[in-house]
């Protein structure tokens, strides 16, 4: 699909409440190196002899009426991926082709609107009421198309009748940088045909260098379907879908939810043919006026089960606004993979594990689908003594319910039910050597101590903090050829360097910035005279050599 003037097909679009005048000359210019030049004109400016890649002066002084605007290369970019997102009710696989271009794969599609042709005639028709310029051609090959669309627009070629077809286009259909067209036009070669019977060896020499050459005959290789093209489509291929086309567009959100119903059966019995069961869904629905309105889910193990689908897309179907109709509904599954069909234990007493883990995941999945998807979090134990490391709360997933809780042991004191991360500094008032505090003030209340229990001392995880080796000294057989040779008078300011270094007094070394060491915690359950109870550290001993004295936080608080 190629979009002639895309960009003044995009600003008439967004103009539509102020249309621009078409019998008017109008120009888009685009900021260049060398000044302003004309990047599209309409076909009043055409009639004038204005062209794209004029310069804007020039045509300024053709044209004194001449009106214009510049560029906005990131808006027609957004324009034309919501046109491929659109084009996904015609087909799953739809790519970007340059800047004006779109690229659809089409297989097994065309049946659905009578054949080939009948589907581009419809596409036509679409894209014709919502006043959108393009022209179409289908073939084979990525390359066969591209060339069709700009220099034969409608035609269908089937794979077998790709070489003919191409034979009389222009050498231009066969995706070439400008360089290597005006060589094959220097040597006569102006259609595509004429390339057939050249040997290659012949052709390379002609021009200037290997790699032009190989780009010419890759790219009719590619045409001709000799070498393989992969398309890359903006959205991968979903694993299943179900698709729904409306009689008539409807606009109520009843009418979404009865359609999603029938989806669901459909999308659940084609996963139950081949064994499988998805983790995600999402509800395209397409509307009339070409926007496209989309709601998606996940789940937290592989399901098929049509109700419960229904039921965690329901929570959102207020967020698909109909506009003027929607006319195709399409439900995609996806992260598909296989189900675990194993069957349930007859009583809770012969089960393995005795959590339930489907009825868990189908809650998890009704709490995400209300109050969002990183709302339920799976608490997992980690190998880790300090107790800001010792738990990690990655995304609920059923797999790793419950496997983490029986391989790392749980602490050995008894922990506070609410943990701060990171711990808060108290300023300690009066302290008892090696003991818990007397009195502290912690968020600007000053707290008395009425009952302690400790200490529980919390080594620091020495492996994390290994200093750097120091540098092996060499021997004096070594010393002898290490020892670099100073000239004096060369080397005189790096020499009062070195002896004044060598007579600094101590206290300078040691003002130098030193590597914190990690200092071992002691923790201790405190009471306050209110009835508070916290659970408070030390960090650091007296006289550790680690650091100066040790500082005092609060790390949670008991019930």
């Amino acid at each position: 699909m190629w979009l002639p003037d895309w960009p003044l097909t995009r600003l008439h679009r967004a103009r539509r409440a102020e249309p621009l005048a078409a019998d008017a000359p109008f120009v888009l210019v685009d900021k260049t190196v060398h000044g302003l030049r004309l990047a599209c004109v309409n076909a009043a400016a055409r009639a004038h002899g204005l062209e794209a890649g004029l310069r804007f002066a020039d045509a300024k002084a053709r044209l004194p009426a001449l009106t214009y605007e510049e560029m906005d290369p990131l808006a027609d970019a957004a324009a034309l991926e919501g046109l491929a997102g659109w084009m996904i009710r015609f087909s799953p696989l739809v790519a970007l082709d340059g800047a004006d271009g779109l690229m659809l794969e089409v297989t097994g599609c065309a049946h659905l609107y009578g054949g080939e042709a009948e589907m581009l005639t419809h596409i036509s028709e679409r894209l014709a009421r919502h006043h959108i310029r393009a022209q179409l051609g289908l073939a084979g090959t990525q390359g066969a198309a591209w060339a069709i669309a700009r220099h034969r627009a409608g035609v269908c070629l089937a794979s077998d009748e790709t070489r003919i077809g191409l034979a009389a286009l222009p050498v231009a259909g066969l995706r070439l940088t400008g360089e290597a067209l005006v060589l094959l036009r220097r040597f006569g070669l102006v259609q595509i045909g004429q390339l057939y019977g050249i040997d290659r060896k012949a052709l390379a020499r002609r021009f200037r260098s290997a790699e032009a050459a190989g780009a010419v005959l890759l790219r009719l290789d590619q045409a001709l379907g000799q070498r393989a093209e992969p398309l890359d489509p903006l959205t991968p291929l979903p694993a299943r879908t179900a698709r729904l086309n409306c009689p008539e567009p409807i606009g109520s959100t009843q009418a979404v939810e009865l359609g999603l119903e029938r989806l669901a059966v459909m999308l659940c019995d084609e996963l139950a043919k081949s064994g499988q069961g998805a983790r995600g869904f999402a509800l395209h629905a397409f509307r009339v006026d070409g926007a496209v309105s989309s709601i998606a889910t996940t789940t937290a193990q592989a399901i098929r089960t049509p109700e419960h689908i229904i039921r965690l897309l329901s929570e959102k179907l207020d967020e698909i606004d109909p506009g003027f109709g929607i006319d195709v509904l399409l439900l995609e599954a996806r992260r598909t993979g296989a189900m675990d069909i194993s069957a349930q234990a007859l009583s809770g007493d012969l089960a393995a594990n005795a959590t339930d883990i489907a009825a868990v995941s189908a809650l998890v999945d009704r709490i995400r689908a209300k109050l969002g998807e990183d709302r339920v979090r799976l608490p997992v134990a980690i190998n880790s003594h300090i107790p800001e490391r010792a738990e990690a709360r990655p995304r609920f997933e059923a797999g790793a319910f419950g496997a983490e809780a029986a391989t790392v042991p749980m602490p050995v004191g008894p922990r506070p039910i609410r943990l701060f991360d990171p711990p808060e500094r108290v300023e300690v008032l009066a302290s008892v050597p090696d003991g818990p505090p007397v009195r502290f003030v912690w968020r600007r209340l000053t707290r008395r101590i009425v009952r302690a229990d400790g200490p529980e001392r919390i080594a620091p995880e020495w492996w994390r903090h290994q200093p750097a080796a120091p540098a092996p000294v060499p021997d004096e057989a070594e010393a002898k050829w290490l020892t670099p040779k100073l000239d004096p008078r060369a080397d005189a300011e790096l020499i009062a360097k070195a002896r004044a270094r060598l007579q600094a007094p101590p206290e300078a070394e040691a003002s130098q910035p030193v590597r914190a060491l990690p200092r071992a915690r002691d923790y201790y359950r405190i009471e306050d005279e209110t009835g508070h109870r916290y659970w408070v550290f030390r960090d650091g001993l007296y006289n550790d050599k680690r650091g100066g004295a040790p500082d005092w936080y609060v790390q949670g608080q008991f019930a």
